[in-house]
């Protein structure tokens, strides 16, 4: 008896290692010490004491359901730039640089090549961050995951100068709310998705015209990372006085968390144009249209508070990160919340 008679292979794991390592070393900083396979991850933050109040800022999160069409497509290579997404976004609202990332695969059996395709995402993802991927951890769990699947979560650190921090406390009436364009339905609502439509493979690949691509390509379209377009307000001597990443929760939930007590976000939703997924998601499921914008980001992965003379000069700015941006709505005085109209 053995480990690997217990289906655990130990030379599988190593091969997955080697064969990462090409992916992972893209991702290096010069604050990054020392190579990779130790046993922690350092990074030097000598060149950020120039700060009067340096602060650290984290996220961490997973994919959730969504792997689930990982499996079924057999395409895992995307599936990492999610992970990054969802915890460097949020470390962007907070006004953080991210630094490094961690992540944590684990599986039913390690299957190297799949493995190495995994972390690639994870990687790109860390790159359009500007985040070093520093360490991370496969573990293969045989009898607990089905042999085929895996679970993928990972976790970020970033900095900011305190006087930096957004908070949102001095969002103020009269301020403009701009929206950045999602690249879809981003890493959310996938558990209500998969009971809408059939999760055969045959359903997946089919051609959808108002898509313009298969129903399994448009869902699997990675989670937009908004590191650089926020960078870009910032650059342009904006001040972001809120930001909210709109995830699990959608519009009702996420846009309170920027809001400051007595002040209310007013959007408009014909102020930009809805992605043809959502529509397609709301009409398969008999869905309701509150209960689509309180599940889902309806096209607007991030939405920034700023003073209104700001508002052209914002979407330049993020214009010219390569995104796509929209004046949506305003602030208003009231009870703290959201009005859509």
């Amino acid at each position: 008896m053995d480990y690997k008679s217990a289906g655990v292979d130990i030379e599988a794991g190593y091969k997955a290692v080697e064969l990462m390592k090409e992916h992972v070393k893209k991702t290096m900083r010069p604050e990054v010490i020392g190579g990779l396979g130790g046993f922690s991850g350092a990074f030097s933050l000598e060149k950020y004491m120039k700060m009067e109040k340096p602060t650290l800022v984290s996220g961490t999160d997973g994919v959730g359901t969504k792997l689930k069409l990982a499996f079924l497509m057999d395409k895992h290579d995307t599936i990492g730039i999610d992970c990054v997404a969802m915890c460097v976004n949020d470390i962007a609202c907070a006004g953080g640089e991210p630094l490094f990332f961690l992540d944590y695969i684990a599986c039913g059996k390690n299957e190297p090549e799949k493995i190495a395709s995994i972390v690639k995402g994870v990687a790109e993802g860390c790159s359009m961050a500007g985040a070093a991927l520093i360490g991370g951890e496969t573990a293969e769990m045989p009898g607990f995951y089905p042999v085929d699947e895996y679970d993928l979560a990972g976790f970020a650190v970033g900095i900011v100068d305190q006087s930096r921090l957004i908070t949102g406390k001095d969002i103020a009436e009269g301020d403009s709310i701009i929206g950045i364009a999602s690249s879809g339905v981003h890493s959310n609502g996938y558990s209500l998705i998969r009971k809408i439509f059939p999760m055969r493979e045959s359903n997946m690949t089919e051609h959808i015209s108002s898509l313009g691509c298969s129903l399994g390509e448009a869902l699997l379209t990675p989670t937009k990372i908004y590191v650089k377009a926020l960078n870009s307000v910032k650059d342009a001597g904006i001040t972001i006085k809120g930001c909210c990443h709109i995830t699990g929760g959608g519009f009702y939930e996420n846009v309170p968390r920027m809001l400051p007590e007595g002040k209310r976000a007013v959007i408009k939703k014909d102020s930009y144009e809805i992605p043809p997924v959502f529509k397609l998601i709301e009409d398969s499921g008999k869905i309701e249209e509150k209960m689509m914008y309180n599940t889902y980001n309806m096209g607007i992965g991030m939405m920034l508070a700023v003073n209104k003379e700001d508002e052209e000069k914002t979407i330049g700015a993020v214009t010219a990160a390569g995104e796509k941006a929209f004046k949506i709505g305003h602030i208003e005085n009231g009870e703290k919340g959201i009005s859509l109209c």
